[in-house]
């Protein structure tokens, strides 16, 4: 098979999830993705979904993305977030100016490279001589352990006369250090370390401005003229961190069915497939799921047609996408908190993927992106005529 003849991803997604359900204990217990998970990913080219063709990319729609993505999030949450992550890294990456292209894929690690992120203005950005100096510390950055260069937030210098922006700084491994402190009590394998920056010069052509990315008018755009890298950033990215809430259902309730069909109470000896409520349960989840993937795979469909045709998408639009996108977690998590608090006793054990999922989804959740609250009072404060405040539209 040639770099560019597009596997059938989804296929390839749901062949590898007796793999992953094996490695999950592996997995928290080492805190990070194995590195055999990592390299059977690479090498199927999940990595390269969203990655240019003129790099050895698929460009694939992003649908097709986020359908692997919820495969593999059934099996193992923490390897869809890592996969989900550094994946849509490499379409951003494509917005960069030319020359960080180069720098990351002609790179030793070459079309395979993989970049980590902390997207947290928190950096401290000085003005230099051709670039910049950035100095901080990042936390949450998922999947560090594996990859070679990382995209760390800041906010930009103060301009006169000008409104903040936002910097996205790529920066290579030698010019970072991971601190080893990603205990916690869920996706605990996605190994989301902290990284610290000591006075780095980051050149003028590894940044990219949050404006350019909210305009569509990115630097990158000159020479990856695909439809897929002019929607936004904020909308795909938050995607990638909200979809894998739906997998992650997906299996809760696969579990919730497999200890629960032939579970008879101690007390009266029914079979809890006899009982309305546990019936009406599963429902509700499977409903719940079924409504949220077909309302984000509708946003994302409208999206797509606007990129193609070239028709702007206005800035109501992005903040309503914005809040079905911040709220889709939150669903999820409410469907699988309902599973697991009817699945009885046994459902607390450690051995039982029931509260894996239970865990994985609310440490999901606990995502700045996938909190509702910020995206609805935004959503609504546009509807009362306030601006917007939200940077990731």
């Amino acid at each position: 098979m040639s770099r560019n003849r597009k596997p059938n991803f989804v296929q390839l997604a749901c062949d590898a999830k007796p793999a992953l359900r094996e490695r999950n204990a592996q997995c928290d217990a080492a805190r990070v993705v194995p590195e055999e998970t990592i390299e059977e990913l690479r090498d199927a080219g999940f990595f390269r979904m969203l990655q240019p063709t003129r790099w050895g990319g698929y460009e694939c729609n992003p649908i097709e993305f986020f359908d692997a993505a919820i495969e593999v999030a059934s099996a193992c949450p923490s390897t869809a977030w890592v996969l989900g992550v550094v994946a849509v890294h490499n379409w951003q990456l494509a917005l960069f100016p030319e020359q960080a292209q180069k720098d990351v894929w002609e790179s030793e690690g070459g079309i395979d490279t993989l970049t980590a992120s902390s997207y947290m203005p928190v950096g401290e950005v000085t003005r230099a001589d051709g670039g910049y100096r950035l100095s901080g510390k990042w936390g949450f950055s998922s999947g560090s352990d594996h990859c070679q260069w990382t995209f760390l937030g800041a906010y930009a210098p103060k301009e006169e006369g000008k409104p903040p922006d936002m910097f996205t700084l790529l920066v290579p491994r030698s010019d970072y250090e991971l601190v080893d402190d990603w205990f916690v009590s869920g996706l605990k394998g996605t190994g989301s370390k902290s990284v610290v920056v000591d006075d780095a010069f980051v050149p003028e052509h590894r940044v990219h401005r949050m404006s350019d990315a909210y305009r569509l008018q990115s630097p990158g755009n000159e020479v990856n003229t695909s439809p897929l890298y002019r929607v936004p950033f904020g909308q795909l990215f938050t995607r990638t961190v909200a979809t894998p809430a739906i997998g992650m259902l997906q299996g809760a309730l696969e579990a919730y069915v497999n200890l629960n069909k032939n579970r008879e109470g101690r007390a009266d000896g029914k079979k809890a497939s006899d009982d309305p409520f546990n019936l009406e349960t599963c429902a509700r989840a499977k409903l719940a799921m079924r409504e949220v993937r077909a309302l984000m795979r509708n946003d994302w469909n409208e999206m797509m047609a606007k990129a193609e045709s070239g028709e702007r998408i206005e800035v109501e639009d992005r903040v309503a996408y914005r809040a079905n996108a911040g709220a889709a977690t939150d669903r999820m998590v409410k469907a699988v908190d309902d599973l697991f608090m009817a699945s009885g006793g046994s459902a607390i054990f450690l051995n039982q993927d029931i509260q894996r999922f239970f865990q994985d989804i609310h440490g999901a959740r606990a995502h700045h992106a996938n909190n509702p609250l910020k995206t609805q009072r935004n959503y609504g404060g546009l509807l009362m005529g306030e601006p917007t405040t939200d940077f990731f539209l």
